[in-house]
Parts: structure tokens; sequence; C-alpha cells
């Protein structure tokens, strides 16, 4: 680098050193609360306490009682929806293709328009979701969610695409919700963690959904109504009161809650501190935007996440009809092959949750779940046999550890609120993009055996598998230059910085987990 080019960057150092110690003196001037729009909600609690030591046993303990309160609700709501989800999948064996009389690839459009709604409303959710309380507009979603989904009992074909769709944009609140309330309650190194445990109680979401509809498929000629229609009866009835359960539980913010004392709230500070980020803050701030834009991981984050999704979409919709179909199996053996595979994701992922601590490198996780769904994807698209096929099912269903990966990246690793549910919404829009292209790679023409869309599944696993080190590339090369700059002098601490609701790009002091 020459003298004029290290000038340069040095002087580019100081202006963002600069920039933020300038918002931060700003507000620290502001005598107001309440006219502190600029900054986290959290800067009003950190005003009352001091810099301090963590407390190691009393933040064990605090992290218990966090799990014991929070942790069970986000669970339970995540197995709901996603037993939601593949309610659709549960009654495509149980009559309702034959019932709304579909064709061709009428199926696949009922999958598509379910993530058509979840793109078109996920950043006008997040959106809504930093505007207003977290944890109340979340629990209205979920509410509203479960009323629309017990409407799918009386739609004919026109009016099942319309609920489907308006179902999608109802969901598309919930991911980008779990990772900011996680944000505001773990330590980032636990973070990912309690992503992996929230997302594995899809598995049990599984679990429960083909053990209902088993039951009700079993008991199709004593029941009131066809079997696939009270499966969405029963799933949307469960949403509702879940929802419920969140409003009551579940605080818009840790210093808002009921359940953590004064002490508790303190060494929330404390975390917040550390992690050098906050709560969350009302303001949208289009700089902030558009930094998120301008960030290269942002879209390789997308990019990834569209890779992994493509077969997730494609398996989410079919996987009872391929079961079915290529496997040889009846409706009831059908539902009941289901139950392992969710059993498989929820002890997976769970593991998965308990590695994490251990492992520095989250890209090596997420590497190693996407290489044994990639070869999950292998036997399901080249064996002939069906037990190989089945397997190779079962195995994809750790897939979506490469995604908690993200989950958790986001909630860690990204800071500023807007620029946060910026990201967090292109990646969740990227996840959109793959489930709607997923369901179309099962064209009517290949049934049973769908084999062009097996090897696409195959293909984009690869593609995934790429992403992955780039982006621990990225991180660790802008580490190793902030490292420098504290070296250097160029960078020092300001008090309350972590809660001025800086980007990380704005923020010198804050490094990207590997």
């Amino acid at each position: 680098m020459s003298v004029d080019t290290k000038d340069a960057y040095a002087e580019s150092v100081k202006d963002i050193q600069q920039g933020s110690i300038e918002i931060i003196d700003h507000i620290s001037e502001l005598q107001d609360i309440s006219e502190r729009t600029n900054v986290d909600e959290a800067l009003y609690y950190a005003l009352q306490f001091s810099e301090k030591e963590i407390d190691v046993e009393a933040d064990r303990k605090l992290t218990r009682k966090i799990d014991m309160v929070v942790f069970p609700v986000m669970a339970l709501v995540y197995a709901a929806q996603f037993l939601d989800k593949t309610s659709m999948s549960y009654a495509a064996v149980m009559g309702l293709t034959t019932d709304l009389k579909m064709e061709g690839n009428m199926y696949s459009w009922s999958g598509t328009s379910f993530y058509l709604g979840y793109l078109v409303f996920e950043y006008p959710a997040a959106w809504l979701l930093q505007r207003f309380p977290l944890a109340k507009t979340l629990a209205t979603f979920l509410i509203l969610w479960g009323i629309v989904l017990t409407l799918t009992s009386v739609a004919n074909y026109p009016g099942f695409i319309a609920i489907r769709t308006i179902l999608g944009m109802l969901e598309s609140s919930s991911s980008i919700g779990f990772m900011l309330l996680t944000a505001q309650y773990y330590h980032r190194e636990e973070q990912g963690s309690r992503t992996s445990f929230w997302v594995a109680f899809n598995g049990l979401g599984q679990v429960i959904g083909g053990a209902m509809a088993y039951g009700l498929a079993k008991r199709e000629d004593t029941l009131p109504i066809a079997g696939w229609k009270l499966v969405f009866i029963i799933c949307g009835v469960i949403t509702i009161f879940l929802g419920i359960v969140f409003w009551v539980v579940i605080p818009d913010n840790p210093f808002k809650s009921k359940f953590l004392n004064k002490s508790e709230k303190e060494l929330i500070v404390l975390r917040l501190r550390k992690n050098q980020q906050g709560v969350g803050n009302h303001k949208f701030k289009p700089y902030q935007f558009m930094e998120a834009l301008k960030d290269v991981r942002t879209w390789i984050m997308f990019i990834s996440s569209v890779a992994l999704n493509i077969p997730n979409g494609g398996i989410g919709t079919f996987s009872s009809i391929l079961i079915k179909g290529t496997m040889g199996y009846d409706e009831l053996m059908t539902l009941l092959m289901g139950l392992p595979a969710g059993a498989c994701e929820f002890v997976g992922l769970i593991l998965f949750g308990l590695i994490s601590p251990f492992v520095q490198n989250r890209m090596a996780l997420a590497s190693i779940t996407t290489t044994i769904a990639l070869i999950g994807s292998c036997l399901m698209s080249f064996p002939e046999t069906p037990k190989a096929q089945l397997a190779g099912y079962y195995l994809l269903m750790v897939s979506p550890g490469a995604m908690i990966v993200m989950f958790s990246i986001v909630s860690s690793n990204v800071s500023g609120h807007t620029k946060k549910t910026t990201v967090g919404a292109i990646y969740l829009i990227g996840y959109c993009v793959g489930n709607l292209i997923g369901p179309q790679t099962f064209q009517d023409k290949d049934a049973p055996g769908y084999r062009p869309a097996k090897v696409v599944m195959v293909a984009f696993y690869a593609v995934t598998l790429a992403t992955l080190p780039l982006l621990y590339f990225v991180n660790h090369k802008e580490n190793e230059r902030r490292d420098k700059l504290v070296q250097e002098g160029l960078v020092y601490h300001k008090d309350n910085s972590e809660f001025a609701d800086l980007t990380d790009k704005e923020n010198l002091e804050f490094r990207y987990m590997l």
C-alpha cells in the first residue's frame, strides 16, 4: 500500500470513528429520553447501570430462567407453524387433491402460492416488527394465521390458493421475529445453539402432524367431515391458542418482562454491552437500509438461501407424494413413514445445537449439515431401490443446519436495527424465492419418480456448499483489518456506543462471529 493510499485509508477510518462518536455525544446531551429516537431502547436502562464484569454464576442462572420461560413458548410456536405448513402435504394423500379436483400442476401451485405471499410480504412484515412492539405484533400475526388456516376446510380450489397465499404473508413474520427475540436475550455465543433448538421443533411439529393425520385417516369412515379438513381445523385452533399464550407470556423486550428482577435486567444490559448490540429501535433509518443493500455479506447470504431452499420447497410440498408414489406405500403407511423424518430433524438439530458452542467455526458446521443433505439428495436421485431413497429423504432432514447458522449470523453479526431487519428480510426473501422455485421443479409429466427435480436438488445443495467458505473469508478478513486498526490506535471505546444503534460498519469495535 502506497503512502498516499495508506493516509487516505486511515482518514476514512477516522471519519467512521468520528461519525460514531458524534452520534453518541448527541445522544448523551439530550435530557428528555423521549427525544432519543436514534438510539436503542436499551439505552434508558443502560444509563441506570454502570459497566462492570458479568457474574458468571448469576449469568448461568439467568440463561436457565430464560430457557424456562421464553424458549418453550418460542419452540412450541415454531413447531405449530411448521405443523401448519406441512399439513398440506398430509392432506394431499388424504383426499385433498381429489376433493378440490386438482389436475396436472395445480398441486404444485398450491405450494408456490404460499411462498409467493411470503415473498411479497416479507419486508412489510419486517417493517411492522420494527415499527410496533415486537412480541405483540408477532402474537397478532399468529392469531390471524390460525383463523385463516381453519378457513381452508371450506375452500374450493381458487379459495384454497388465496388462503395459502395469505398464510404465506402471515407466516413471513415468524423467523425474523424469532431472530430478533433471540438476539435480545442471549449472548452471541449462545444464539447459534438456541436458534438450532427452536428450529429443531419443526421436526416435532412434523411428528405430531404425521401422527394426527394417521389417526384421522385410519378413522376416516367415522369422521363428521373429511379427514384432511379436520387437519386444517385442528392445526388452526392450536395456533390461535399459542398466539394468545405468546401475547401473555413474551414481553416486547427484556426490560418490560415481569419474570426478570432488577438485577437480572442489569445482567441483560451487560450481555448487550458484550454483544455490541441492543434490543431494537422503532425509527426506520434509510442509511442503514442502504448499507444493508451495499454489504456483500447480505448477497452471499441471499444466494446461499435461494440455493438451499430450492430443494426444501420441493421436498416440503411433495414429500408425502414421493413416499407414496416412488416408494410404494399406501396412504396410511405414507403418513407413518413421515414420522421418522420429523424425528431425524428434531434429534439431528438438537445435537447440532449442543455441538455448536464447542465449534468456533460456524461455517464448518453449516458445511457438514449441507454435505449430509447433499449425500441424501444423491441417494434420492440415483439409486432405484425404495429403501435407499427413503434413507436419503431422512438424511435431508438435517439440511436446515445451514439455515440455522444464517439465522444466527443475522442475529449476532448484523448491528443497527434497521440494517438487521433489512438483512433478515433479504435472507428470508431468498428463502421464499427458493421455495417458490422448488415445487415448480416437480412437473406432472415426471411423476411418479420426479427424477429431474431430484437432480436439481443435488445441484443446488452443491451451490449452497460453495457459498459458506466465501462468507467465512469475508468476515475473517474484516476482523483481521479491525484488529490491526486497534493495534495502530485508530479505534477506541466510547461509553454506551453499544446502545447508539450503530451498524456493524459504523462500530469498529464490533467483531463478526466466524
